[in-house]
């Protein structure tokens, strides 16, 4: 039996899925500051490309927890939302 086969025994999909979030946003972090701080235009339009890619993928493991009931996203209140619209509409 292989590594990985025994570490999937020993996982659950949703301890896969949460580890695999929590890379997906250290690595949008890091590929949105390198991306910032590129010199060259061309390396900076390829690492905005792969940060597309992995805000996508992010998205995707996200959804796909959110609906198994694995990520609970609690809705925002409506007095609070327009209280906020107004304080940046203000600035």
């Amino acid at each position: 039996m292989n590594d990985m086969t025994q570490a999937t025994q020993l996982l659950t999909d949703r301890q896969i899925l949460q580890d695999s979030l929590m890379s997906q946003k250290q690595m949008t972090g890091s590929y949105n500051t390198f991306a910032g701080e590129c010199a060259n235009p061309q390396l900076r339009s390829t690492m905005l490309n792969i940060l597309t890619d992995e805000h996508t993928i992010q998205a995707d493991i996200f959804c796909h927890m959110q609906s198994k009931g694995w990520y609970q996203v609690e809705q925002a209140d409506q007095n609070k939302i327009q209280q906020t619209k107004q304080k940046v509409t203000a600035q």
